[in-house]
């Protein structure tokens, strides 16, 4: 598979993100910014179109950015996190897992599933006495939690919260995704489709 969409933190080097997100593409690549607190309106807002600097030169409006609000979307992957394996809410749909529920990688080691894991959700106190929910580290390296959630946004940007189930059926198709009865899926030519040999590309993304 090909990278769909990428965003890319703005919070550091904010000009080379630009410049190099103007080049290769805006439809492919979104700039974001994270924001605390919760936005239970849309957990992405945007694009708005910010100046840039490109090689000295001053653009108005030369890039298009996008908020994230990183609580909802770190709120969501812990609640996802607890799902049970097996999806006992639909067993007759005959599906193995709830839906959101999060596979991990073989590669993944104990320093990587701490960082996915870096944060707590705790209440705290305002000046004005108010209470608020905040989340709060438990260790400095938090690098895995920060990629998951900016795909998350990725994802919310290119649309896939609403795509329609005849839409994943055409994506699991065209990628040779096999059913629980280890067959591909029919798609447009009425025959089952061999499962494709995994071929390992390098992102042209990243030069």
């Amino acid at each position: 598979m090909t990278i769909a969409k990428l965003a890319i933190d703005t919070g550091y080097e904010t000009s080379a993100v630009y410049g190099w997100a103007r080049q290769v593409g805006f439809a492919q690549v979104a700039p974001v910014k994270g924001l605390e607190g919760f936005n239970r309106a849309s957990p992405v807002t945007g694009p708005t179109y910010v100046d840039a600097t490109i090689g000295g030169k001053r653009l108005r409006r030369g890039a298009r950015l996008w908020t994230v609000a990183t609580s909802t979307f770190k709120t969501e992957t812990y609640r996802f996190l607890r799902l049970d394996p097996l999806d006992v809410s639909n067993p007759a749909a005959g599906e193995d897992h709830a839906p959101g529920f999060i596979h991990l990688p073989g590669w993944v080691d104990a320093e990587w599933l701490k960082q996915l894991t870096a944060e707590q959700l705790v209440t705290v106190k305002t000046k004005r006495g108010f209470s608020k929910l905040e989340w709060q580290k438990l260790r400095e390296r938090n690098e895995a939690l920060d990629c998951r959630v900016y795909a998350r946004a990725a994802a919310w940007i290119l649309g896939a919260d609403r795509w329609s189930d005849a839409r994943w059926e055409e994506l699991a198709a065209q990628f040779a995704v096999a059913d629980a009865k280890g067959m591909a899926p029919t798609w447009g030519t009425g025959q089952i489709r061999k499962a494709q040999v995994r071929r390992v590309a390098r992102s042209r993304y990243m030069g």
